[in-house]
């Protein structure tokens, strides 16, 4: 991403999500996301629950070595609680929301400029932030191509 016109406000709305939730070593993190995913897709498979977006990761704090996050997708109910896989959700609200066009590993950058477009306009940052992951790496093996969407509600 290197335009900021591409960074804007929207309304997000709560969606109920099944997710694996725990504290994850940023180095960690491509690990922890594959044993998220196949974890609430078997759970969400067996309760008859089908995921209403793409894949999404949750940050709870800005990830430094490690980080507390949740991993998993978006549902139209709430899944029981299952093993590890449990029910959460996305916040709604008002959010910071940026498509980010790369590989994982520089979206520190698109971040980086969601943050300073939110300091000129005067917005505080919320505590959380989340990503849906809209290209499927297995589908698109560039990176350059893979396109990340950026929520961060504001405070």
């Amino acid at each position: 991403m290197k335009d900021t016109n591409e960074i804007r406000i929207v309304e997000t709305e709560e969606r109920p999500t099944a997710v694996l939730r725990a504290e994850v070593p940023v180095a960690e993190l491509p690990t922890f996301f594959q044993k998220a995913f196949g974890a609430t897709w078997n759970v969400l498979r067996k309760q008859g629950l089908s995921p209403t977006g793409p894949p999404f990761a949750l940050y709870h704090g800005i990830p430094t070595g490690s980080v507390d996050v949740e991993v998993g997708f978006p549902v139209t109910t709430s899944p029981r609680p299952e093993g590890e896989v449990a029910a959460s959700a996305l916040p709604g609200g008002r959010a910071v929301e940026a498509v980010h066009v790369g590989p994982y590993d520089t979206m520190g950058e698109t971040y980086g400029q969601v943050e300073q477009w939110m300091v000129a306009e005067r917005l505080k940052p919320g505590p959380v932030m989340w990503e849906s992951y809209l290209s499927d790496p297995q589908a698109e093996p560039d990176p350059a191509t893979w396109r990340t969407l950026i929520h961060w509600p504001v405070a």
